[in-house]
């Protein structure tokens, strides 16, 4: 739902008064094609804002949804792979899908969409997260509790949900059940502090959650949560061709890159303009004044592009000293066993010098600037995933080049 909450201020369905439903993945098994968290918009005149699994369900989503309009309750619909019947809905790619679909107005609570365009004006450094209840209930008058609602956090980082009025109010928590609030803040807060997506699930104390009595059975406070972190940072020491060609594709990958190079002729260039920040001074003395302005942290990428020693060196010795995601130096094995050498003779701790990328990528056989910026770019997503082990060209050995017989390859690369 976060992804879709930019565009909905925009998106004439929701803003000319129609009646909306959002239907959201609350449960994944196996292969599928958008993880938890992922939703779809539908109107009551079956305009589509998003996708649930690129085609496979939606269908069956919409008619579903137009169920939900029209008796103001909610679905639980799933769906997976059915080898009897091929042309069943289903997911072709083997895996299952849990869709959660109820009424947008019901998803959002007090939050009218016209008044999400508000959310624009946010610091998005704070980051952004939504808590939202799914559980079950029905039309009303039925004897279903109302359960639905949500609450906006534009800074989930710093969130106190034992502390909130709001998240209290959403598990109709009265003065004397407390602990539910309690027992929320222990599941919610690493979820929101990680920037990660989740579903939670809460005993429901006595009186905070309807009678049973009073109708069906219900089943415990489920609650659905999206955490967006501010980006991570990439810092690219290098204003050459191979910087040129990195910054873009880090973007692409949702990082803030700021490009650093002690050169004004070549920081300088309208090349790098696609970078967030373009910073000419020292890098070890860049990388320092960042780190003490507490504008680093465990999630920051460093990528050393520079393949000049009196850069490179000092720059290392104190990108190692700091906590980061990942540092990565380019050159060949030659270079990189010099540069160890000169790291450990500098002070430099072997298990700190273990942390460093180098040669910097995975073993793509990538020579020009764009397939290397790919091979950097692989070995970030494949750490992020923990995935591709024992590919990186750290852990190889051997020419990192491989050329072939074709145009594109008949230039030498920097090593």
């Amino acid at each position: 739902m976060l992804d879709l909450m930019p565009s909905l201020g925009e998106w004439w369905p929701a803003t000319s008064g129609r009646r909306c439903a959002v239907a959201t993945v609350v449960g994944t098994g196996g292969s599928v094609p958008r993880p938890v968290g992922t939703s779809m918009l539908v109107s009551e005149a079956g305009d589509v804002l998003g996708s649930l699994s690129g085609g496979c369900v939606e269908g069956a989503v919409v008619a579903a949804a137009l169920e939900v309009m029209a008796d103001g309750g909610t679905r639980r619909e799933f769906f997976g792979y059915s080898n009897e019947d091929a042309f069943a809905v289903g997911l072709t790619c083997g895996g299952e899908l849990d869709v959660h679909i109820e009424l947008l107005a019901d998803t959002l609570g007090g939050l009218r969409p016209e008044g999400l365009t508000a959310l624009d004006a946010h610091d998005p450094a704070a980051g952004l997260a939504l808590i939202r209840r799914i559980d079950a209930h029905g039309p009303e008058g039925a004897g279903y509790p109302r359960t639905a609602g949500a609450v906006v956090i534009p800074d989930p980082a710093s969130y106190r949900v034992a502390e909130s009025d709001a998240v209290a109010a959403l598990l109709a928590v009265d003065g004397g059940a407390r602990s539910l609030l309690q027992a929320a803040a222990a599941q919610l807060e690493p979820l929101l502090r990680n920037g990660t997506t989740g579903v939670v699930r809460l005993a429901a104390e006595s009186g905070c959650h309807g009678d049973a009595a009073a109708g069906p059975a219900t089943e415990p406070i489920t609650l659905l949560v999206e955490s967006r972190l501010p980006p991570a940072r990439m810092l690219v020491f290098g204003a050459n061709d191979f910087g040129a060609a990195l910054v873009p594709a880090a973007r692409l990958l949702g990082y803030h890159v700021t490009l650093c190079d002690a050169r004004p002729a070549f920081a300088g260039q309208d090349r790098f303009a696609a970078a967030d920040q373009v910073v000419t001074d020292w890098p070890h003395r860049y990388l320092a004044a960042e780190a003490a302005a507490g504008r680093l942290d465990a999630r920051t990428v460093v990528c050393v592009l520079t393949h000049d020693p009196k850069f490179d060196l000092p720059l290392l010795q104190a990108a190692l000293g700091l906590e980061l995601a990942y540092i990565g130096a380019m050159g060949s094995r030659r270079s990189h066993a010099q540069r160890m050498a000169s790291l450990l003779a500098a002070g430099v701790a072997p298990e700190e010098a273990e942390r460093l990328h180098s040669p910097i990528g995975l073993d793509l056989g990538a020579v020009t600037p764009a397939e290397v910026a790919v091979s950097i770019t692989a070995e970030l997503v494949a750490g992020r995933s923990r995935s591709a082990p024992g590919l990186s060209l750290k852990h190889g050995s051997g020419p990192i080049h491989h050329f072939v017989n074709s145009p594109q390859h008949q230039e030498m690369p920097w090593t």
